[in-house]
């Protein structure tokens, strides 16, 4: 995602029983909470940990820690260079934050939240950032230099890069050595064969233009991109077909699959949360839309209780400065 001083991250912090167990498949979400959180500058991608019910949200030359459940600031790990993303890894005990203009990922131990290393990549600009559990590499999107850098994390350095036809926006995983990602540019969908390191396939997303956030329906093999002109496209992953698109607010930049509600929730600029309900892998009802606030366009996921993390600030702006940062809360009534 390319950093902005000016998106909004929406936060719930009940704790709801599982919808599932009830078979409810909600799609009437509200904003249970508004936390503010204040500070300066800008803000880029919002990461839940589930075992420590924190949210990591990466703020430029910082990382701020905030309980997911209070609101409340914990920490703030310093010495980023425009952070974009944090992708965490409790098996490793480590996150890897990705450092836009340090071309490197920083690593933070999670029990102490302080940095413990860097490791420098060949692209320009590391800005998304996931990790694959499948290769055990932690991959950064450098979007500058249109390439993957993938990261050994035991080595702790850079052991390859795989080259794509355009700048690399949001990945996902599919857990079979298989990655999927937008590219922005091209508004083209790629298909990536991580234990070779090369593309596979390349798929057109029109009538997308500029995809941002991706998202998976593992079970289904349904990918879903969002799009800065207002719409989120359907693709097949084991083939690259298009089998559904549907209207959004325009200038996304995160979208989630809660697997157990069977929804695809996206966050928009225009400050609206979109659930879209998945009736089966090829149908879809119509986004149900949550008013949040103006410049909303990233979010999180709590899978467990459902609840949507999103950020955003009461004045934004090229020339102006960040006030009122503030972390809300949505989930289903």
């Amino acid at each position: 995602m390319k950093k902005i001083s000016w998106p909004l991250l929406m936060t719930a912090a009940l704790s709801l029983p599982s919808l599932a167990a009830t078979g409810a498949t909600a799609t009437n979400y509200a904003v249970k909470h508004h936390y503010a959180l204040g500070g300066e500058g800008g803000w880029d991608y919002v990461s839940f940990a589930a075992q420590t019910r924190q949210l990591f949200i990466a703020r430029n030359d910082r990382v701020m820690v905030v309980n997911a459940d209070t609101g409340k600031l914990v920490t703030e790990i310093g010495g980023m260079q425009h952070a974009h993303g944090v992708a965490i890894v409790p098996s490793l005990h480590r996150a890897y934050v990705s450092n836009g203009h340090g071309n490197d990922v920083s690593v933070v131990d999670l029990a102490t939240l302080k940095v413990v290393g860097t490791i420098p990549v060949s692209g320009k600009d590391p800005d998304a950032i996931i990790y694959d559990a499948d290769s055990g590499s932690v991959l950064a999107m450098d979007g500058d230099s249109n390439q993957i850098s993938v990261i050994d994390p035991k080595l702790g350095k850079e052991i390859a890069t795989i080259p794509l036809s355009s700048n690399p926006e949001f990945p996902v995983s599919a857990g079979n050595g298989k990655l999927f990602v937008n590219l922005e540019d091209a508004s083209q969908l790629a298909e990536v064969d991580l234990r070779h390191r090369k593309v596979l396939h390349v798929w057109p997303l029109a009538p997308c233009k500029g995809p941002t956030g991706l998202a998976m329906d593992a079970t289904g093999h349904r990918l879903f991109s969002v799009c800065a002109n207002g719409w989120m496209i359907v693709t097949d992953a084991d083939n690259g077909r298009q089998v559904a698109k549907l209207p959004i607010d325009k200038g996304p930049d995160a979208v989630v699959y809660d697997t157990a509600l069977h929804n695809v929730l996206t966050t928009s600029g225009a400050g609206t949360l979109a659930v879209i309900h998945q009736t089966d892998a090829d149908h879809y009802a119509q986004a149900v839309k949550v008013a949040t606030m103006p410049s909303a366009r990233t979010l999180a996921l709590d899978p467990s209780t459902h609840e949507v993390f999103t950020v955003g600030a009461a004045t934004y702006g090229r020339s102006k400065p960040v006030t009122g940062f503030s972390l809300l809360v949505a989930a289903p009534n």
